[in-house]
């Protein structure tokens, strides 16, 4: 995938102080919170869950795509069909605790060894699969403008547009990515980062 036109706002030494941001912060809050991740592992092995990460083709930066880490929610055979399907009110593929993680944004938190690894960023788009992005460039191409830059853990999106099931909700968070891509500055970063705690 190839994009015409750069419409990102930051410049390259800004970018550059960004990813340093996102490494540096990303192996403090794995130090931080290895206990918590320990937790959850163990109590996804003792009650017979399976497999304890799960980890899923996305789209990111250059339109390359790469593997996004999750503590898994669902049923391993969620998609069993191999067709992509997003997540309905009180889905029965859910686990006991697949909701409650979801809500509280628990199940994003392996996707800071994304952020360290390079492959995501701590504030930017979110990642999509390419089935659904497809079908969002059938309705506006201008999605191949966000692979400029690297896709984030948040979102202006994430804060403002809620969980996104639906592909009008997915174009309407199109919106929200473009605008941010437009305006986007470390200082905006850091206030999405805070609204995003707050939301959570």
């Amino acid at each position: 995938m190839s994009t015409s036109k750069n419409i990102d706002r930051m410049n390259a030494f800004e970018r550059a102080l960004k990813r340093i941001g996102d490494f540096l912060g990303a192996a403090f809050l794995i130090i931080l919170l290895s206990p918590l991740l320990l937790l959850i592992f163990i109590v996804y092995k003792l009650t017979g869950c399976g497999e304890v990460i799960y980890s899923q083709e996305r789209i990111g930066l250059g339109g390359k795509p790469f593997k996004i880490y999750k503590f898994r929610t669902m049923i391993q055979e969620a998609e069993c069909d191999g067709i992509p399907i997003l997540e309905s009110p009180d889905d029965n593929r859910l686990l006991k605790y697949g909701k409650w993680m979801r809500t509280k944004h628990i199940d994003e938190l392996p996707q800071l060894f994304n952020v360290l690894k390079g492959d995501m960023s701590f504030v930017g788009y979110r990642p999509e699969r390419q089935y659904f992005i497809d079908q969002i460039m059938k309705q506006n191409p201008d999605y191949e403008l966000l692979f400029v830059s690297r896709p984030g853990v948040t979102s202006m999106a994430t804060v403002y547009n809620g969980y996104t099931d639906t592909i009008d909700k997915m174009l309407k968070r199109l919106e929200l990515d473009l605008e941010y891509l437009r305006n986007r500055t470390l200082l905006l970063d850091l206030k999405i980062i805070f609204y995003t705690i707050v939301h959570i």
